[in-house]
């Protein structure tokens, strides 16, 4: 079966079509030109490129640096091109990268600054033992500084049974007591 549209029929939907590839088209348009600038993002990048460079990053990591660095170059030619989505990208990469420019740098610093530290401790060392060398009083030799050493116990006979205690003599043993008497047994039954 064949339809026979009328001939207005055709022209009608091609309107329809045309006018909404129009509107898709102004919708586009449209969309493209509401993403405001990325100023803030821009800013912020900047602010963050400048405090990494205060923190001594072309010193302690330059790397990050020049990617922070390029990237916000980039990121001013998007913006100059209007391509503010690309800014804004480019712009946070920009800001991350400074972060860690910045960061590093820091740890950088406070290692340097350990480095030094420990270098003049070894320093002030070196120069009380040099002070020590001139003493009217000698260090005896067998003095340690780490650790003290007590002396080796002399007597090995176990401790009295009974809990109590005797006094030691001048060899390190211990005392027998002249009127002691014999431990006495128990003698009670019952085995």
């Amino acid at each position: 079966m064949v339809h026979n549209l009328p001939s207005n029929a055709l022209p009608k939907g091609r309107r329809r079509l045309g006018q909404a590839a129009l509107a898709l088209v102004f919708a586009t348009l449209a969309g493209c030109a509401s993403v405001p600038p990325p100023d803030g993002s821009m800013n912020q990048a900047l602010a963050q490129l400048q405090a990494a460079r205060d923190a001594g990053a072309a010193d302690y990591d330059p790397v990050d640096l020049d990617y922070a660095q390029s990237k916000f170059r980039q990121a001013q030619a998007a913006m100059a091109a209007k391509k503010y989505d690309e800014a804004s990208v480019l712009a946070d990469e920009s800001r991350a990268d400074s972060e860690l420019a910045r960061a590093k740098a820091r740890l950088g610093a406070a290692r340097a600054q350990n480095s030094a530290k420990s270098k003049e401790n070894a320093q002030m060392r070196v120069e009380m033992i040099d002070n020590h060398q001139n003493d009217t009083v000698p260090i005896p030799n067998n003095v340690q500084e780490t650790e003290s050493v007590l002396p080796e116990a002399t007597d090995t006979t176990p401790p009295p049974v009974g809990g109590q205690t005797q006094p030691l003599n001048d060899q390190g043993g211990y005392v027998q007591p002249q009127n002691d008497p014999q431990p006495q047994q128990n003698n009670q039954g019952g085995q």
